[in-house]
């Protein structure tokens, strides 16, 4: 089992930029055989997908909305998974949440945009973004 602990949300000005960082811990062993993905909760929306890395080949996606502006990685030797956001826009506005699914074989990539395919989430970190 995982516990997933994000941090650096805050408050910054359109234009500027952020880095959000999520710390995985697994008491039965070496947590780096999972997808990793970003999801935000904007005021009064629903769930949406921000971006993804796989444990396979390391591929990144990405939505469309954030596409060229923030970038998502992965240390697995230090256990963290981080989102860079550079040109923030007051619609990126959220709660931020990191989720890990298990890679137990090929999957559909499509599938990573699902909330529902991820396994373990963190209690999200709020980021506010002002014009």
């Amino acid at each position: 089992q995982v516990q997933l602990t994000e941090s650096g949300g805050g408050l910054v000005q359109a234009g500027g930029s952020l880095r959000l960082s999520c710390a995985a811990s697994d008491r039965t062993g070496p947590n780096n055989d999972y997808d990793m993905g970003w999801f935000r909760r904007a005021p009064g929306q629903e769930r949406d997908f921000v971006a993804a890395i796989t444990w396979i080949g390391y591929s990144t996606y990405y939505s469309d909305s954030v596409k060229g502006r923030f970038t998502i990685s992965r240390d697995n030797l230090k256990n963290t998974l981080y989102l860079q956001m550079n040109n923030l826009k007051p619609e990126d506005t959220a709660v931020y949440f990191c989720a890990a699914r298990t890679v137990t074989g090929p999957r559909p990539s499509d599938s990573l945009r699902d909330g529902i395919t991820y396994d373990f989430w963190g209690q999200g970190t709020q980021v506010t973004v002002s014009s």
